[in-house]
């Protein structure tokens, strides 16, 4: 895409397949790092997902007209008095595959500092460009909110398929902005599918590795789209980092008082939220099927009864 006299991106050649039909196009998800990624949920995310599953480069932003290197500094290995290696902070979007073979595409890197709307409508001009027909920002943020209790992943958004039963926040709140919500913005108005799934990440463990959240948002969304993700890896990290917050936890009766004052205000807050709420789908419960999914998922069951051959030897009943 063309701005000025400068490239904000490049195409990869040949192009991978991306596109999808008219009514099946493919789900982006938009995972920045350098906002509100209390636990670096978002920015593990990206990185789980590009570990486990197949990728390929479909276009890569240009650093130099987004990022501020000043303030980002990006880490550079000295080894022996010459330089080993320099860290690399390329913001890119990637075609990954599910589970299912399934194309989707991920949005990530460095939130840009610089030229939010050139690079949100370079992004809109991607999502024109690849025909995607849901678009997902994720964010992490710290809140006030007990280990102990299921995670909760909020979501907003104009798209009532993405957001759905999910929890949503029913209030009116300013947050500071960020290139991911300006895009949300774009696309909103352009009347595209847009959500922002946000993961809500115990202030006291914020400021490190979470994977709870990972696990959460990510779980988020294949509920949402119907994506497929592997999750085995994170499901032993969180468990693993949840054992090590209890033994931590146990040895400070100051922790412990503290801990529970938070339940006792999650516990009032959800009982409040499902009052209000009585169809939602609060943390910690699974959703029902609806009977258009059951129905279909009898059909297909029936289907498959019906595909099955005899076994060799065996005589059709009927004859």
């Amino acid at each position: 895409m063309q701005d000025g006299n400068n490239r904000m991106y490049e195409l990869e050649f040949p192009a991978p397949d991306v596109r999808g039909n008219a009514q099946d196009g493919p789900t982006l998800i938009v995972a920045l790092d350098g906002y509100a990624d209390a636990g670096m949920a978002v920015d593990a995310s990206a990185e789980h997902l590009l570990n486990a599953l197949d990728h390929r480069m479909v276009a890569s932003f240009n650093s130099d007209e987004l990022i501020d290197y000043r303030s980002r500094r990006p880490a550079v290995v000295i080894e022996n008095d010459s330089i080993a290696s320099a860290q690399d902070l390329n913001l890119e979007m990637q075609v990954l595959k599910d589970a299912n073979g399934k194309p989707f595409l991920l949005l990530s890197g460095p939130e840009p500092d610089l030229r939010w709307n050139a690079f949100t409508e370079a992004v809109g001009d991607l999502v024109k460009r690849f025909g995607v027909q849901k678009t997902i920002c994720l964010y992490a943020a710290p809140m006030t909110v007990p280990h102990t209790r299921p995670l909760v992943v909020s979501a907003h958004g104009n798209d009532p398929e993405l957001v759905a039963d999910n929890f949503h926040l029913d209030s009116r709140i300013t947050v500071p902005g960020s290139a991911a919500l300006q895009l949300e913005r774009l696309l909103h108005e352009q009347g595209r599918a847009v959500a922002g799934f946000t993961a809500h990440v115990p202030h006291y463990l914020s400021a490190s590795p979470y994977p709870q959240a990972t696990l959460s948002l990510l779980e988020t969304i294949a509920s949402s789209t119907g994506l497929r993700f592997p999750l085995g890896s994170l499901e032993q990290d969180a468990r693993k980092v949840a054992a090590q917050v209890e033994e931590q936890v146990a040895g400070s009766r100051e922790i412990e008082a503290v801990v529970s004052q938070l339940e006792q205000q999650y516990d009032e807050e959800l009982e409040r939220y499902r009052e209000a709420n009585p169809q939602a789908v609060l943390p910690g419960e699974g959703r029902i099927p609806s009977s258009e999914e059951l129905g279909a998922e009898f059909e297909q069951f029936l289907a498959h009864l019906d595909d099955r051959s005899l076994d060799p030897g065996e005589e059709d009943s009927s004859e």
